[in-house]
Order: C-alpha cells, then structure tokens, then sequence
C-alpha cells in the first residue's frame, strides 16, 4: 500500500465508525425508538454529526488528499484507492464549504422530522409539518448556493449529489419522452382495466402470516438473512451498515396483500445490490451504490421485471394460495398476473403500476424545481399538488395523507432525488435486455433458480459499489451508455400482450 494514502486509512476508519453510529440512530428512530426519545436522540444525531463532520474537514485530511491528488502520487495508487480519493475529494469540497454550527443544526433538524412527518400524515395535518420543511427547504437551498461555484441553478446542483452529470435541461428531456410513449398508451390500458378483478386484495390478511411469506419471498429472491434483517417503519426503506450488515423495512397493511410483498420485493433488490458489494470496498466512502438512479434500477429490476411477470410466480402460486387459502381459493394465477399489472390512476406512488409510476415522479420533479427556484411556498404544496394530479393522472387526493404528506423523502432533505426512481425504471430495463441476451431469463424463473441471474448483476454492477457510475457501467454491460428507449420499448411490448392491445 501507498506510504501516503497509508496515513489516510485511520481518517477513513473514523469516518466510517461515525456514520456507522449514524445509521444505526437512523434505523431506530424509523423503526422501534419510542416516540418520546426523539428530542435526545436528536441531540446526540447533532453531536455526532459534528463529530462526522470534523473528521472529514480538517487540514490533516486536506493535506493529505492534496498530496494524494498530486499525479505522481495518484498515479501509482489502485483502481479503488483512486476512486476513494476522488471521492473523498468531492466530499470535503461539498462539506467544507458549510459552517459546522449549520451542518449540526440541519443534522438535529432531520433527526426529528421524519417522526413529525409520520405524526402530521397520520394525522392529516400538513399545517403541523410545514414549519419543519420550512426549515429543511431554506438548509437544503442555502447549502446548494454554498456549492453553487459556476452559477447554476440551486435544483441543478442538488440533482447532482443523486445523479452526477444529469441536471434538468435533460430531465425534461426524459420526461418528454416517457410523456409522450405512456400517455396514449395508458389511455388504451385503463380502457380495459375495469374488467379486472382486484377485489381480492383488499379482503383482510393476517399480519403475521404476510410477516412469514415476506420473510420467504425475501429469502427467495436472493436477501441473505445472516447478513441482514426486516422490520416495520410508516415508510418502506432500506439502509446498510456494511455489506454484512444490511436492513429494510416494509409496511403491512391488513386489507392489502401486494403492498407489503411488493415492498419486499422492492427494498430487497436494494438489500442484494449492497450485499453484493465486493468486501474491498464495503465501509469505505465508495462501499455504496453507484448512483441513485442505479440503486432504484435494481429495486424496480426485481420489484417489477422480477416480481410482476407471471414466470416468477408460476413456481410461488401454491405456495401464496396454501398461505392465504381462504383469500385466494377463487384466484388464479393468470388473473393474479393482470391483477398485479393492473395500470390505473390512483394517490399513492408506492403503490403506482409500472405505467403511471414516472407520472408520479414527474410530479414531484415539477414541484421540487417549482419550490426550489422560489416560484412557489411551502404553503402552496397541497393545493400545486392537487393541481398537478389532476391535470396528469385525472384524480385530485381527498386528503394531505393520500397526498403531499405521503412521502418521507423531503424530510430526510433528499430534494432531487424522486427523478432516481424514473431513472432507475429506464436503467432496469436497459439491463433486462442485456441479460436476456446471456441467459434464458424466462427458464430461470420458471425453475425457481434466480442465481444465474444474480450473478450476472454482481458481475456487472453490483460489485464494484460506486467505484463507477451510471454510464461506464452501462457502456461495459451493454456496450452503450444509457438510452431510455430500452424503457418505453418494456413497457410499450409487456402492456400490450398483457391487455391485448
């Protein structure tokens, strides 16, 4: 190893150990704290956050990532040592730049507003969180404009920190494009969804028999329960210590049975990706996900591509029928598939089918760029909200819950991260294509044998955590870097024979 970068390793090791603590803070907070521990937990999230955030700006760091940098010395380093430096590098420019009484007072302030958040939803009372995202939109905007060296626009530099390299000129771009291809296609699609019969689904299930089927779906689609675990929080996530420690959640709900599996499914292609990741680079600043849209390309990869097609479920279906006999003793399997599929508007994103999924997303880009260029307040987000669902879907929420309230995301401060997951939707379907090309996908679903494909996406992606992005693992996957066109194509040929359109 590198006399120089050597030096680096106990900084790293500090780092690590802190946001490690962090995390697992995180993780308790949204799962099993007692609503009542919030404002001292918050305190020590904001005392260890500044612990973070000193060990990352400091002059022993900066000195040593100067040195690091210099070519004679980056030269000489390994792949992945390089890549941490460039990250680390990145980092401590995009921290520095903040007063640390700031970054610990933000840290403190997102501590708490998850759990104001889920109050305030189930309540349906946004007057009740709106001061907090008040608080969380002026940080969020004021640390982008600390950022901000080329003047672009404050939206722009925060799409960055989720997708480096995309801002919104090609965003809108995109979303054009899947506008154009799901829009008339939708229309074709809900004209015959009313003959489907979902009413299945919203009979009553027992919790804890949808606890034991979600534990055996997970296990079955590739989560290593030795290396990670599953519980309950108001909204599905996933988080990762290490690549031998990995942890999701899902919701359930007792009159419906695909939330909680879906979710699953879901969070569980998250899950795999950070187990996967190679063990040289897990607890390092590159031991994560390539990008953001990357990670959700894996989750909706195995949510829908998988999780959705009637070749995954051909070897479950007795397996889902003797769990809930009585629920599903008129169901078959064919019409379970086009039940699953189903494509209609409704409220909640979560739940959205794989067509009107990227209308949600595009709705809350258009609203984030709205909120975050100072065109509208926080005030105005239920009723712009409404409007935009009206005008895109056809359907305005009866209630802030159904609502602007349904998502955690802007209370963790993630502003720019919703186009990920349209991003990741296009991203799984370029690798879908791919993989078919190398396997009888179809076969390997049938026989209840997902290793040859999990292979193949520890082989291309998953390994190399984010010691690559988005294009260089595309353009050595497929041979081309992202082309959304693989995206309307899935969606345009699976709608199309599933409705026989």
């Amino acid at each position: 190893m590198n006399e120089k970068y050597e030096k680096l390793i106990p900084h790293l090791n500090k780092m690590m150990a802190l946001e490690t603590a962090l995390t697992l803070l995180q993780w308790d907070t949204e799962t099993l704290a007692p609503v009542e521990a919030l404002e001292n937990t918050a305190k020590a999230v904001g005392l260890l956050s500044g612990e973070y955030f000193d060990a990352m700006v400091n002059d022993d760091i900066k000195n040593l990532l100067h040195e690091l940098s210099k070519p004679e010395n980056f030269d000489v380093l390994e792949f992945n040592e390089q890549k941490i430096v460039k990250k680390l590098n990145k980092q401590l420019k995009e921290m520095e730049c903040i007063p640390p009484e700031e970054y610990k007072a933000y840290s403190e302030l997102t501590a708490k507003s998850s759990a104001i958040w889920a109050t305030a939803k189930e309540k349906n009372c946004f007057a009740d969180y709106a001061p907090t995202l008040e608080e969380i939109v002026s940080y969020n905007k004021k640390f982008a404009s600390y950022r901000n060296e080329e003047n672009k626009a404050l939206y722009d530099i925060m799409l960055d920190e989720f997708e480096e390299g995309i801002d919104m000129k090609q965003l809108d771009e995109f979303f054009a494009k899947l506008r154009t291809a799901i829009v008339p296609l939708l229309k074709q699609v809900v004209a015959k969804s009313d003959s489907i019969d979902k009413s299945y689904n919203s009979l009553t299930y027992d919790i804890g028999k949808q606890k034991e089927f979600c534990k055996f779906i997970a296990e079955y689609i590739g989560f290593d329960f030795r290396r990670g675990v599953i519980a309950e929080s108001e909204h599905p996530f996933t988080t990762n210590l290490h690549n031998k420690d990995v942890r999701i959640t899902t919701h359930y709900f007792k009159n419906n049975l695909e939330s909680s599996i879906f979710s699953t499914i879901h969070e569980g292609g998250h899950a795999i990706y950070e187990m996967n990741i190679d063990d040289s680079l897990t607890q390092t600043p590159v031991g994560h996900g390539s990008s953001m849209g990357v990670h959700e390309s894996q989750s909706r990869f195995f949510e829908n591509i998988i999780g959705r097609s009637i070749d995954f479920w051909a070897p479950l279906w007795d397996k889902l029928t003797n769990t809930f006999p009585e629920q599903l003793k008129n169901v078959s399997l064919d019409q379970f598939i086009l039940s699953i599929n189903k494509a209609e508007p409704d409220f909640i994103r979560t739940e959205a089918d794989e067509l009107t999924y990227s209308l949600h997303i595009m709705i809350r880009y258009e609203i984030e760029k709205l909120l975050i260029s100072g065109q509208i307040e926080v005030s105005d987000l239920p009723r712009i909200w409404n409007e935009k669902y009206e005008e895109y879907l056809g359907i305005v929420p009866p209630t802030d819950t159904l609502g602007v309230l349904q998502d955690v995301h802007w209370s963790n401060g993630t502003f720019g991260y919703f186009p990920s997951y349209a991003l990741g939707n296009a991203i799984a379907s370029q690798i879908y294509a791919f993989i078919q090309t190398k396997i009888d996908f179809s076969k390997c679903l049938r026989e209840g044998n997902l290793n040859p494909i999990l292979d193949l996406l520890k082989e291309h992606i998953h390994k190399y955590g984010a010691t690559k992005n988005t294009n260089e693992l595309l353009l050595e996957m497929t041979g081309e870097s992202f082309n959304a066109d693989y995206y309307v194509a899935y969606l345009i040929d699976k709608y199309t024979k599933l409705y026989q359109l």
